[in-house]
């Protein structure tokens, strides 16, 4: 999607034109999951648990690292989305294969294959707070979505508002996507 495209936003940044949406910065930091999850951290927002940045290409490593994160394990496309490169691993003994496998469609799919990992929620719900932002750094949350009906990690239904979220946790999601934002 253009509106997804860090290098379209950043040509009409540069030809002195206003793009209504993300600034191409902006677009870079979230659309790496990596930078987006260090990012997150360094703002005190909590995350799953996971890995400190990509899997090291040492194996030995990478499954030191998924065994300090917890069994079951995801592996994530860094430059992912829409559910491809991405692998559950239930074991020591699965993760190899895993990884690899994860690597070579992240490499298909978007041009690298950094990966990283992260605590397997098995029943997740996925909420996301929407936001609108200014040039002049003023910036509001006004809901949420629900995106729990998916298959294959792809979402299929997006439900606002979010059904049976309790307010308190709205409240605190909302605050920090806007200290994110």
């Amino acid at each position: 999607f253009l509106s997804e495209n860090a290098n379209f936003v950043q040509i009409i940044e540069d030809h002195g034109l206003t793009f209504i949406g993300p600034s191409a910065k902006h677009i870079r930091i979230m659309g790496d999951k990596i930078t987006a999850k260090d990012t997150m951290r360094r703002l005190g927002v909590p995350c799953v648990p996971g890995s400190e940045g990509a899997l090291p290409e040492d194996p030995k490593e990478c499954l030191r690292i998924a065994k300090a994160v917890g069994y079951p394990v995801i592996i994530k496309a860094a430059g992912g989305g829409g559910g491809r490169g991405m692998r559950v691993v239930h074991s020591a003994d699965e993760a190899h294969a895993a990884l690899a496998s994860a690597q070579s469609e992240a490499l298909k799919g978007f041009g690298r294959d950094e990966c990283y990992v992260e605590r397997y929620l098995v029943k997740p719900r996925h909420v996301e707070m929407q936001i609108i932002g200014d040039q002049h750094g003023n910036c509001v949350w006004v809901g949420e979505r629900d995106c729990s009906v998916q298959r294959r990690h792809q979402k299929l239904i997006e439900e606002s508002p979010a059904p049976n979220f309790p307010a308190e946790i709205r409240q605190a999601m909302g605050e920090a996507a806007v200290k994110v934002a």
